[in-house]
Order: C-alpha cells, then structure tokens, then sequence
C-alpha cells in the first residue's frame, strides 16, 4: 500500500471500514426473503448486519447482544401495542437507532413515528429508494 491508500484502524469494540465506523444493523422481519433483500442492500453499502430475526421474541432476545446502531424492524411483527413493544426495545438497545419496516403507507407511517419509531422506509420502495433512507440514518447516528 502507498501512502495514500487508507489503513485499517484497529479497535478494540468497533467495527471498523477504514476511517469510518461502519454502521452495524440488526434485521428483523417475519419473512427470510426480505431479511436476505435487506441485507444484500446492506452489504452494498459497507453496513455489517449483526444479527437477523424472524419474530418478536428471537428480536427481544438476540437485538442487544448484537450492539447494533440501527435496527429494521418490520411493523407486522409488533405485537398489540407497538408503543409498548418498541419502548421495551428501546430500554433494551438504548444507543440503537429504530426504523420500522412498513408494508402498505397508509396510516402505519404515522402509527409507527407516534409509537416511538425514528424513521420508517416502505417495503414497496425501490432498492436504490431503501438505500437512500439507509445512508441518511447512519448519517444520524454517526452524527450523534
């Protein structure tokens, strides 16, 4: 390598890309087609996915010890009161970044904001659409 060309960085705890954290996203959704759509566009673009689910309990269970920044989580995996469920993921991953997975924009959009969500992108968007609202939540977290 020249002197030019980027080092890694090692550090103890983060996962690194370079001179940038790379943004680590735990995926929650019913459906193993989705997660595997969700992760190709992940991988695209340089995010490490650090750790899947397919129901509520499993994402209770397995999103904290993923120290994740961002978790997707589809909205029709939310039990009865979504407010509830996602105030118990936030005590459960408190740093993470919550985006909810819609699968029609009708009222859901403003249900799962109103329920505690900091964002949502719709399942019907385009892949180069979903990346877009990906690169501009870990713009946030990296922000923070």
């Amino acid at each position: 390598m020249d002197a030019h060309t980027p080092q890694p960085q090692v550090t103890v705890g983060l996962c690194l890309s370079y001179d940038e954290v790379m943004t680590r996203v735990f995926i929650a959704d019913a459906k193993q087609e989705e997660r595997s759509a969700l992760r190709l566009v992940l991988q695209d673009l340089d995010m490490e996915v650090s750790g899947e689910a397919g129901d509520w309990p499993a994402t209770l269970a397995e999103a904290p010890d993923s120290e994740s920044d961002m978790l997707l989580i589809d909205w029709d995996m939310l039990p009865k009161s979504p407010t509830a469920a996602l105030n118990e993921l936030r005590t459960a991953c408190p740093a993470a970044l919550v985006i909810i997975l819609i699968s029609h924009l009708d009222a859901r959009h403003q249900a799962a904001l109103s329920a505690g969500a900091d964002g949502f992108i719709s399942k019907g968007e385009t892949a180069d659409r979903v990346a877009e609202r990906l690169r501009s939540a870990a713009a946030a977290i990296r922000a923070r």
